[in-house]
């Protein structure tokens, strides 16, 4: 049952990982619409490539009608076709889709993402003021009125009159909202004439009429005052037919039908811009971190036939522009031919005599290689660091002599094995996860192992690794060099020695008041029963409770060296402890003499009746606390001497989110500023019997072996030493 259950799951879960992206193109306007076209053709060029992304196109054809009760059933019809299609994209091309998208997204589309394209007149607040923000990004269609009306007013200084002609359409009131005030600014270098409320035979008529000093804007046309419905270029034509003026306009569809061009908005452009974007929603970008496109990807693109027509030069005003329709003349054609020949033959000389030096270069460098390459193999041999590299499969491919001497083989015998055959499981798998991230990061790495040689010898390694690339720019695989550091970790463990037993005098002193009490309690009990004895009142019952009363103090006695003997042992292997033990253990033995030398020291437990852990060494953690205690200690028994008030310590101790931290707090006076920052350094001290390892050691033990942080600073009169370590495996 476990297995058909499992298998199921699997099974389902390849389903869904091959489940193709359904993206719907909601068109506000008609197949045949060039625009449309355009948008469509662009927009599924772009997604053809991604082989799991299914496109979806309809059209809501809102040229032709657009009353709310039609779009209302249009919706009901979309809720009855959809209702068992799961879409993850959807893209509305121009307003009316817009709008339709954001009336009926709880509807139709809810908590889905939508694109937008080819919107007029945008405005960012009416996403926020119908709750879409969140859901839709786009691109807008921003035409560019002004550089128009330059364009047109430069290239006819002479102008007297422009005729605008544009439709009642929802983009064409876009249009026209935003050409009133640019109308009102050059109304006083031409006259203006702004018609669309005219049918098609008087709007040609007026065309007609037009003298050599004028021009014409073509806006829109698709439907006159009749109501009678015109495509795009049944409409331009019949202007095209009348008019003996030049005629611009702001769309690239009406190329090729008449107009001279201007800066036009290009259908292709929206396409390809909403096509990005929704790559990007696709592959899980949220549609909340992708900006809306506000300035339209337009084009300056004029057609060579009309300007010729009308003997316009736009090189006078403009660097960057497109010319369509410019014929190639026959000089030109023969021109380039000719210039194309000699620069075949000009280019098949170089190479001959370039394939000539390089023969001649390549075996010099073939030489140069050869002698190269022994040098590297003699360079590396000469490096004391073992050095190997191998491929992405994680296969030796060559060494240096250092490593071969490491594991004990011969070069030839190390080539083409892995980690697992000269290291132990636990290191090679390590190494293995180290070199499987380098792959993916392309980045550089550090890490640190402890193996046995094949004699036994324990080694402690650093490895230093990188990704190599071969020359044709593929992963080559991995190179590494080790660095031996044993030496340096065996002295650092003697510093720690040497400096716990730099701590040995306050610990025996530690030692003596804790040995104080029991050995006067013995010496009464001593006396007391010799003194039974003499008086010959010595009774039994007083025989055991003076061996009883003597053992509990002899035990005293003996958990005190103990406590002494685990301090003095090094710690082996890092290990989870308990901090409220090693701080018991601590004022085990330092406690009393804290208490003698009239100071008061508290352990403030911030978690309460919760038991904190560190991730470490024990005694060498306790070596820490130890040394900074005493440090507290003799520099509030310095300060007594001065003004004889009692001290205290303060030790709180705090979980944290990965660390569980220790401050140990005095309050004999803060530490000179100018020193503050130096006295983790080794052998600064400012003791004239001082060693200058005791702080240094601390930082050694807590950074360099526990991976924590040990800082220090003052505020006011008191001393904060500040301990973090992990309470966790890092």
């Amino acid at each position: 049952m476990k297995k058909i259950i499992l298998f199921s799951l699997l099974f389902i879960t390849f389903l869904f990982a091959n489940k193709p992206k359904e993206v719907l193109l909601l068109h506000s306007y008609h197949k045949g619409y060039i625009w449309s076209d355009d948008i469509s053709k662009t927009i599924e060029k772009e997604l053809k490539n991604f082989e799991d992304i299914e496109l979806t196109t309809v059209y809501m054809d809102t040229k032709r009608v657009a009353d709310p009760i039609y779009l209302d059933q249009l919706a009901k019809l979309y809720k009855q076709q959809f209702q068992k299609r799961n879409f993850d994209l959807i893209i509305a091309s121009d307003n009316n889709a817009f709008d339709f998208a954001i009336n009926y997204h709880t509807y139709l589309f809810e908590d889905l993402p939508v694109l937008f394209c080819g919107i007029n007149n945008f405005d960012k607040a009416f996403l926020e003021q119908n709750y879409m923000k969140k859901y839709m990004t786009g691109v807008v269609e921003q035409v560019d009125l002004e550089k128009n009306f330059e364009l047109i007013k430069d290239l006819h200084p002479n102008l007297k009159k422009l005729l605008i002609i544009n439709d009642t359409s929802k983009t064409g009131y876009a249009v026209k909202r935003d050409l009133r005030p640019i109308i009102k600014k050059y109304e006083k270098d031409f006259e203006i004439e702004y018609i669309d409320n005219l049918e098609i035979d008087r709007i040609t008529k007026k065309v007609s009429n037009l003298d050599e000093n004028s021009a014409v804007l073509f806006v829109l046309l698709f439907k006159d005052t009749t109501g009678k419905y015109f495509t795009y270029k049944q409409s331009f034509k019949q202007i095209r037919k009348s008019s003996t003026s030049p005629i611009y306009g702001l769309w690239d569809f009406y190329l090729n039908y008449g107009i001279v061009g201007g800066l036009l908005t290009s259908a292709i452009g929206q396409g390809e811009a909403v096509s990005k974007m929704a790559i990007e929603v696709l592959n899980g970008k949220k549609i909340s971190e992708i900006p809306i496109l506000e300035k339209s990807p337009n084009e300056y693109i004029f057609d060579y036939n009309e300007l010729q027509r009308f003997n316009l030069d736009v090189s006078k005003y403009l660097n960057d522009y497109t010319i369509i329709n410019e014929p190639s003349s026959q000089y030109k054609e023969v021109t380039k031919f000719l210039i194309l020949a000699i620069l075949i033959i000009l280019i098949l000389s170089i190479i001959v005599v370039t394939l000539r030096a390089n023969i001649q270069r390549r075996l010099k460098v073939e030489l140069a290689l050869s002698n190269r390459l022994e040098f590297d193999k003699v360079l590396l041999d000469t490096i004391p660091n073992p050095i190997y590299y191998k491929n992405i499969e994680g296969k030796f491919l060559g060494c240096n002599l250092g490593f071969a001497n490491l594991v004990n083989e011969n070069r030839d015998q190390i080539i083409g094995k892995t980690a697992f055959d000269f290291f132990t499981n636990e290191v090679a798998s390590k190494n293995t996860t180290i070199d499987k991230e380098l792959l993916k990061t392309f980045s550089t790495s550090t890490s640190e192992f402890t193996f046995y040689t094949p004699s036994n010898q324990m080694k402690h390694i650093i490895l230093n690794k990188a990704v190599y690339k071969n020359i044709d720019g593929t992963v080559g695989g991995i190179v590494c060099i080790m660095d031996d550091i044993s030496e340096r970790v065996q002295q650092k463990q003697f510093l720690i020695q040497q400096s716990k037993l730099a701590e040995m005098g306050d610990m025996i002193a530690a030692i003596a008041h804790q040995w104080n009490e029991p050995l006067v309690e013995l010496s009464a009990l001593v006396q007391d029963i010799q003194t039974s004895y003499i008086l010959n009142e010595l009774k039994d019952i007083e025989v055991n409770d003076f061996v009883k009363d003597s053992m509990v103090q002899i035990k005293y006695m003996s958990r005190t060296l103990n406590d002494f003997r685990n301090f003095l042992k090094p710690s082996t292997k890092k290990k989870l402890f308990s901090i409220s033990k090693s701080l018991s253990e601590i004022n085990e033995i330092i406690g009393k003499q804290v208490f003698y030398s009239n100071i008061k020291m508290n352990f403030n437990y911030k978690n309460e009746n919760e038991e904190l852990l560190i991730y470490g060494y024990e005694n060498e953690f306790k070596q820490v606390l130890l040394n900074l205690i005493n440090n507290a200690k003799n520099k509030i028994i310095e300060k007594q001497l001065v003004d004889n008030k009692k001290g205290t310590i303060d030790i709180n101790i705090q979980r944290c989110v990965n660390f569980n931290t220790i401050e140990i707090i005095d309050d004999a006076g803060k530490i000179d500023e100018k020193i503050i920052h130096s006295i983790f350094q080794p052998y600064f001290t400012t003791k004239n019997d001082g060693t200058g390892l005791g702080l240094y050691m601390a930082k050694v033990i807590i950074e360099d072996k526990m991976r924590g942080t040990i800082t220090v600073r003052n505020e006011e009169e008191k001393v904060i030493f500040s301990i973090k370590l992990p309470h966790k495996k890092v």
